[in-house]
Formats: C-alpha cells, sequence, structure tokens
C-alpha cells in the first residue's frame, strides 16, 4: 500500500513552551510533505494478468486509487495528476509506468468503495435530510430555446448526518 503524510502534531499552548526555537521549528514542519511508496505498493502496481478474454489490464486497482487519492487530496485535473505521479515516481527514483488520464477516467467508476463503519459507540445525533435533485442535460437546453415541456429529471436524496463530526453515516 502507498501511503501519504502530512507532518502535523499536536502542539502545547504557546504559553507553556519553554524552547521556542523547537516549537518554532515543530511548526514549520507542520506544513512539510513525506510521500512513500512501500514494497508491496511497488510489487502490487502493475496489474495481474488476466486468464478471461479481453483486453490487459496494465495497473492495478491500488495504482488506480494512489492515483485518484492524490487527485483528491491536491484537487487536481486528471492530466495534473498523471503529470504529479509522473514527477513523484522521478523524483523517488521508482522505475514504474504512470497511468494516464484517460485511463484513470475510465478506471474511476469502476473502483469498489468500501463503506467504513462507524468506529464511535455511544449516542448517535442523527440529522435527517431529504431533498430533491434536479439532474440538468441536453434537454434542460431544448427547454429554455424551444420551451417545449418534458419530463422533469428530479432523483430523491435522503441523508444522515451525525451532528457530532458531520460524518454521512446513512444515504439512499
Amino acid at each position: 500500500m502507498s501511503f501519504i503524510r502530512k507532518a502535523d502534531a499536536t502542539f502545547p499552548p504557546a504559553s507553556s513552551v519553554t524552547n521556542w526555537r523547537e516549537y518554532d521549528a515543530s511548526l514549520c514542519n507542520r506544513g512539510s510533505l513525506t510521500i512513500w511508496f512501500t514494497p508491496e505498493a511497488i510489487a502490487g502496481w502493475k496489474a495481474q494478468p488476466r486468464t478471461t478474454p479481453g483486453g490487459q489490464r496494465h495497473y492495478s486497482d491500488l495504482a488506480i486509487e494512489t492515483a485518484l487519492t492524490l487527485r483528491t487530496v491536491f484537487r487536481l485535473a486528471l492530466r495534473q495528476s498523471e503529470g504529479l505521479i509522473g514527477s513523484i515516481m522521478k523524483m523517488l527514483e521508482i522505475d514504474l509506468p504512470v497511468p494516464d488520464h484517460t485511463t484513470l477516467s475510465r478506471r474511476a467508476c469502476g473502483l469498489p468503495v468500501c463503506n467504513l463503519a462507524r468506529i464511535r459507540t455511544g449516542e448517535l445525533h442523527l440529522i435527517v435530510d431529504s431533498t430533491g435533485l434536479k439532474l440538468l442535460g441536453a434537454g434542460e437546453w431544448l427547454f429554455e430555446k424551444h420551451g417545449t415541456t418534458k419530463r422533469r429529471a428530479w432523483r430523491k436524496l435522503h441523508i444522515g448526518i451525525d451532528a457530532g463530526n458531520g460524518e454521512i453515516v446513512a444515504l439512499t
């Protein structure tokens, strides 16, 4: 598994600090970024050969997840994510192929999403919201231009949010 870690620590209140030089250095280190790939991640970067008919995949799900995680963390476009992964590979001197932006886009929709179980126990203050979402598409343009009637594209979203931390705990 590959890891991304931002150096961060819990700091004491400024009134109890005795070594200001060390405290200042630790504040500066909060902005440092450390990225490394474990040997297991390097070994699992390329996809295993398929035994069924069809095209062979070049990248494992781990490679796609890593690239998409970096994309989400740094709020990048797909092409920028491709460039970031390439520069990380070059900087770490790892000779692995980099998934291109079209592969990232195509494989992103097929990745399984793991639902994390609620870790906390005890009381749960649940806020439930039910709202309608309007889906926009080509039909909206036709309605605006020609004023024709069409079936509206509405979907209902029901969401349950933990009031304590804002975590979504239920949705349908």
